[in-house]
């Protein structure tokens, strides 16, 4: 049995009924989500690719060489990272070779803007460094000595691990 319209059954047009809206949906969520895809894309620098992946691999050998020159000295790192502050205890097979001061760097995975860079000075046996505060999640510690002779790398997920053993003979 057809339906014939008649004045008793009007045809609505197509923007009072369901169906047109329904599938106009879906495409039109694609773009919106597209749009702001491309928003922070555009404003969020990730960092993360290199122009010279030479250059890169140069580094990664030696920074391998780094860490088998701290292996060669017997170095150890005990570091207690505090809100605004961190306090290293080093140690090395002689320790009448640590430097008086040294370079951390406490860094980000992923997000290159909150690395930081200090300077650790010697005093009564320990280094020392003021350090701004650190939100929660995994951050990297490198420890070298100023001429960067030799490397230590940690990793923690703060602020559940405060204190790091850092050992590169593990």
């Amino acid at each position: 049995m057809s339906r014939h319209h008649t004045p008793e059954h009007p045809v609505e047009p197509w923007y009072r009924q369901g169906w047109p809206w329904f599938l106009i949906m879906f495409p039109a969520i694609a773009v919106v989500a597209g749009i702001a895809t491309l928003v922070i894309a555009a404003r969020t620098f990730d960092g993360m690719v290199v122009d010279d992946y030479y250059k890169e691999g140069q580094a990664i050998v030696q920074t391998i060489g780094r860490v088998e020159r701290a292996r060669e000295l017997g170095l150890r790192a005990a570091l207690e990272v505090r809100s605004d502050a961190l306090e290293l205890a080093l140690s090395a097979t002689d320790a009448a070779n640590l430097p008086e001061r040294l370079l951390v760097t406490v860094a980000h995975p992923t997000r290159g803007g909150l690395d930081q860079v200090v300077i650790a000075e010697r005093a009564n046996g320990a280094y020392s460094a003021r350090l701004a505060p650190l939100s929660t999640g995994r951050w990297l510690f490198v420890i070298e000595d100023e001429s960067r002779s030799w490397r230590m790398d940690g990793a923690a997920y703060l602020p559940g691990e405060m204190r790091i053993t850092i050992d590169p003979n593990a």
